[in-house]
């Protein structure tokens, strides 16, 4: 069987190596090493100067991977930013909503990580809490805490049982976007995953698989995208 080849999104940063300073695309090296864990082909999508690429790019993936990192604008769900917000990276944000758009238009798998998961809400028309504590370990330090999933869902189909997940995030979902459904929930009632009902598969989760030993939620992209190669 070929394997899936799943894209993950990457952000610009300056960034330092051996005598170079420079501009570079960047994406923690768990993201890949978890789709190479699940028997997939990793290929690193850097922001396009052109959204319009979006579907062209997506046409060539068995599935997507919308990477955690920077806030979302959020000028994109008509809301000041709070004092506490970062800055934005608009060229992320313009280009992985034009990734997000042609995958669920292609049917194509998609997995959004954290920001990834906020950006999925933000782009089907909801909105977002600028500020949330106690969802880190702090600066640099991934947390940890239980999520419950909703008996039912996709999620709730993969992890049917309460689990320990790595946690570093400080926004999350207040308005659900009305295409979602909300498939798990810290103890706290923050929602921590989401999916879109229907025969494509989408999901999006709070916390960060890819820092994690349980594959579950990567697995399960990797089962869905094998269906398409």
């Amino acid at each position: 069987m070929t394997q899936p080849l799943i894209g993950v999104t990457t952000y610009l940063e300056p960034a330092a190596w051996g005598v170079w300073k420079l501009p570079a695309a960047l994406v923690p090296a768990a993201y890949p090493a978890m789709v190479h864990r699940c028997g997939g082909l990793a290929v690193l999508l850097p922001p396009d100067p052109d959204p319009g690429a979006a579907r062209s790019v997506v046409a060539r993936l068995d599935g997507l991977i919308v990477a955690g990192g920077a806030d979302v604008e959020p000028v994109r769900y008509g809301a000041e930013p709070d004092a506490r917000t970062g800055p934005p990276a608009r060229d992320r944000d313009g280009w992985e909503v034009a990734l997000i758009e042609a995958a669920l238009d292609s049917g194509t798998p998609l997995l959004g990580i954290c920001r990834g998961m906020q950006l999925l809400n933000v782009a089907l028309g909801g909105t977002l809490v600028q500020h949330l504590d106690g969802h880190t370990g702090g600066p640099g330090v991934f947390g940890s805490h239980r999520v419950t999933p909703v008996p039912g869902t996709r999620y709730g189909s993969l992890a049917p049982a309460p689990v320990e997940v790595p946690t570093y995030h400080h926004q999350s979902v207040d308005r659900l976007a009305p295409p979602l459904t909300a498939s798990a929930y810290a103890d706290d009632g923050t929602v921590e995953a989401v999916e879109l009902p229907g025969a494509g598969w989408v999901l999006g989760v709070q916390w960060h698989p890819e820092v994690s030993d349980d594959l579950t939620v990567t697995r399960g992209l990797l089962d869905a995208a094998a269906g398409r190669t």
